[in-house]
């Protein structure tokens, strides 16, 4: 591995950790990750087919329908008919989802600034400021996100690389 790689890796270590501490810290109640997770996508996407959330979260169909299944019994979700589509549902997030979420993140939040708390405040400011580029980061379509193979470990993938997929091409390339 180098610079780049070691950098990420660290990067991806130091988020688990993160997110781990502010889990304890801030106890969802019963609430997985991947409910937490298609919760808040219900909640910016409004009403979903489960296929839809899977591809969005990403997990299995499966996965997604049982985690569905398990907040819909605890009134946290509701299904809906699918108004383009007769034989399909939707999946829509209910009050009671929408507070359980907002007491998640509320609780997470205030976890993660007592941490912040012992940085000095040019530190703050930079972690606070990269929450925006981590959300566009996680936003992205893993279509989206070019993975560098052995021969473009540089990054440089403007020719095409050797597995024959097409140059990166948009906003970043």
């Amino acid at each position: 591995m180098g610079g780049r790689e070691d950098a990420a890796l660290e990067l991806v270590v130091s988020l688990h950790r993160i997110l781990r501490t502010l889990r304890r810290a801030a106890p969802a109640g019963r609430l997985q990750p991947t409910q937490l997770i298609l919760l808040a996508l219900l909640k910016e996407l409004g009403p979903s087919r489960i296929g839809v959330l899977a591809d969005r979260v990403p997990c299995s169909q499966p996965t997604a329908t049982a985690a569905i299944v398990d907040m819909q019994s605890a009134g946290l979700v509701h299904r809906e008919p699918d108004p383009t589509d007769g034989r399909a549902t939707r999946v829509a997030v209910t009050e009671a989802g929408t507070r359980a979420l907002a007491d998640v993140a509320h609780g997470e939040a205030e976890a993660l600034m007592k941490r912040l708390g012992s940085l000095p405040p040019e530190d703050v400011e930079s972690v606070l400021a990269i929450g925006r580029v981590l959300r566009r980061l996680a936003e992205a379509e893993v279509s989206d996100v070019e993975v560098p193979d052995a021969d473009t470990a540089d990054g440089d993938a403007a020719d095409g690389d050797v597995a024959g997929r097409p140059p990166v091409s948009g906003p970043g390339a």
